[in-house]
């Protein structure tokens, strides 16, 4: 299987002329019946020795890192992050292999977060007391979550994998919110609405930088469109959980008809915006909280031994639905659109081959 990041690669390499590559686009488009910008194409296996060689790092960095902790907590954290970097230096720059790739850098991040943490948890009390105060944690906090930031960029630059970008952006994000802590105080047991307004703020910057990415690459034939996707599922959560915590849904085991109804509305609206960047994480991250609601409804109104199941018969149909249609759902929700906005917004036709 080969992504567009692989068939742009053949173009740019000169295997294929670009009037090839766009004709066979236009060729699977035709086969599949969907524009090729419409399918959110990213790579995750190109075959099952991505999966056997993504066990077996695996299976090497939690020896490193327990040969480590043995000898210094923090060591853990340095030897996972030095052998995920040359393990990429193979797997990633030499054989392009996506799975591990993804596991190596996200074992780069974990190394280099893990390592801070693990001299504080040797050494933290000897440099800041038994009781350090609420606003040094939180500066500890943001000055890890930079570091590991700035790890990330360097893991960027040398390796460009898509997940990378982030990796780093959750990195700056906890960054942010850590400051924010610390300016306002409560960082050892902050208000926990004040929290999830922080994380929501931080997604919708999230959801920003990845639509900036998805601007750059309408027609999704680049590297641009896979940064962009793993950017949309780290801000999805980080948008849904927020809202719908501050609605009340996760407080509770029972929420009124009323708020469950808000919770449908909401994810309808979730819909729409997905229509309109033609991106699914919206949908997927806050698919249980509206399975709550419609199972809370449903039981409202006496269907109690089969709100479950009605729940499930519901929302299944309607994403089956919403998939089988996309296209034309798509094309709806964009076409009311400004001609402005919608024009900055990915494809809905399959690109042409050039002239």
């Amino acid at each position: 299987m080969y992504s567009e990041s692989d068939l742009q690669a053949a173009v740019d390499a000169r295997v294929l002329t670009p009037e090839a590559a766009a004709a066979f686009r236009s060729h699977i488009a035709s086969a599949r019946s969907a524009p090729g910008a419409d399918e959110e194409h990213f790579r995750l296996i190109t075959g099952f020795n991505d999966i056997f060689v993504s066990i077996a790092a695996v299976i090497l960095l939690v020896a490193v890192a327990w040969i480590g902790d043995s000898i210094h907590p923090a060591l853990a954290g340095v030897g996972v992050a030095a052998t995920a970097w040359g393990l990429a230096e193979y797997f990633t720059r030499q054989r392009r292999m996506a799975l591990p790739s993804i596991v190596l850098v996200l074992a780069f991040a974990g190394g280099v977060l893990g390592s801070m943490i693990g001299f504080l948890v040797k050494h933290g009390e000897d440099i800041f007391g038994r009781h350090p105060d609420e606003s040094v944690i939180a500066i500890v906090a943001a000055a890890m979550a930079l570091i590991t930031a700035a790890a990330t960029w360097l893991h960027w630059k040398r390796f460009m994998v898509p997940i990378t970008v982030a990796a780093g952006s959750a990195a700056l994000a906890g960054t942010a919110i850590a400051l924010i802590l610390a300016v306002v105080g409560g960082a050892d047991k902050p208000n926990v609405d004040l929290l999830m307004s922080l994380v929501l703020v931080a997604g919708l910057g999230v959801f920003t930088i990845a639509m900036w990415w998805d601007r750059s690459d309408r027609v999704r034939q680049t590297r641009r469109s896979d940064v962009a996707f793993w950017l949309h599922l780290l801000a999805a959560p980080m948008i849904a959980h927020p809202i719908f915590h501050l609605l009340g849904v996760t407080q509770g085991d029972n929420i009124s008809s009323g708020a469950a109804v808000l919770v449908v509305g909401i994810y309808v609206l979730f819909g729409l915006v997905a229509l309109a960047i033609d991106r699914r994480a919206l949908l997927v991250s806050a698919l249980a909280y509206v399975l709550f609601a419609l199972t809370q409804l449903f039981q409202t109104f006496g269907a109690v031994e089969l709100n479950v199941a009605l729940t499930a018969f519901v929302i299944g149909s309607a994403l089956l639905l919403l998939s089988a249609f996309w296209q034309n759902a798509r094309a709806a929700v964009v076409g009311v659109l400004p001609a402005n906005l919608a024009s900055q917004l990915p494809a809905t036709i399959s690109p042409q081959p050039a002239s």
